[in-house]
């Protein structure tokens, strides 16, 4: 397969820069805490120190779209700033949008992120299957037409997610193994990985579903400030931990400002993710 798609990007950025994915989430709480205004100067400022301090350094970033949007039209003109400086520093840009929509709706979608025309193109986003899973092909086959990926939420770690996730359907499984299964499928005969990936989150601990045969990465947020911790990865997902993407935000960003600090903690909390994805043995 191609090294232009998604999944062979991922796989290369993973094994050069180490299994981590970190998100970037200007949270009012953490503007407050670096002593920013919460004003659109004050996301700017916020967002340049952190893709100075990681952004040739960190695997994949992974913009919280809502913490930009809440600035309005000034919001989206960061975000699209920080794409573009991210991508220029070498890291994947994971958009956090959680999109999910029917028809021409949902290829909108697809079109704001994954079209290389747009000026809000990333290399991959986050998608909710729960129109139902068909409800995402726009985005998938736009994302694998462009070299994009797409990351579906399957077992989320909050609360309220089990009501619907572990809902049984009609031939027995549950709705996040149906999720699951239908992303296999789409990343049937890709290699080294798959382009569509699976989000399930780093607490959720022994869910009893299979996922042997995605053949795509998995990004498990949820670690750090959340309560998650490295060495819980082993209980969700077993010893085959080559494709999981680990995600850190709030833990690494309050450290900040000091560009130094947050290069120290991205340190800290990659050496122990890689030591919790090394294979046993």
């Amino acid at each position: 397969m191609s090294d232009d798609r998604f999944g062979a990007r991922l796989r290369a950025a993973m094994d050069s820069r180490g299994p981590l994915c970190v998100g970037i989430d200007p949270h009012p709480s953490l503007l407050s805490a670096w002593d920013l205004p919460h004003t659109p100067a004050g996301l700017e400022r916020f967002t340049r120190t952190v893709v100075e301090a990681l952004g040739d350094r960190v695997a994949v970033a992974k913009p919280q779209s809502a913490f930009f949007e809440r600035f309005g039209s000034q919001g989206i003109v960061v975000l699209e700033s920080t794409i573009r400086q991210l991508r220029e520093a070498g890291a994947l840009v994971l958009l956090d949008v959680k999109r999910g929509d029917i028809g021409s709706t949902a290829a909108a979608y697809a079109d704001a992120y994954l079209d290389p025309a747009s000026s809000l193109r990333v290399d991959a986003i986050t998608a909710s299957p729960y129109l139902g899973f068909g409800s995402l092909t726009p985005m998938i086959e736009k994302a694998i037409a462009t070299g994009a990926g797409v990351f579906v939420l399957a077992l989320t770690s909050n609360p309220e997610g089990p009501a619907v996730q572990h809902a049984r359907t009609p031939d027995g499984r549950t709705v996040a193994q149906t999720v699951i299964d239908e992303v296999s499928q789409v990343n049937v005969g890709v290699s080294p990985l798959g382009d569509v990936g699976i989000v399930v989150g780093a607490t959720v601990g022994d869910t009893g579903h299979d996922m042997s045969l995605l053949n795509g990465p998995v990004l498990a947020p949820g670690l750090g400030a959340q309560g998650g911790r490295p060495e819980d990865l082993r209980a969700v997902f077993g010893d085959d931990l080559g494709a999981v993407l680990p995600s850190y935000s709030r833990e690494i960003l309050s450290r900040g400002p000091s560009v130094a600090q947050l290069r120290d903690s991205l340190e800290q909390v990659m050496d122990a993710c890689r030591k919790a994805v090394r294979p046993i043995g």
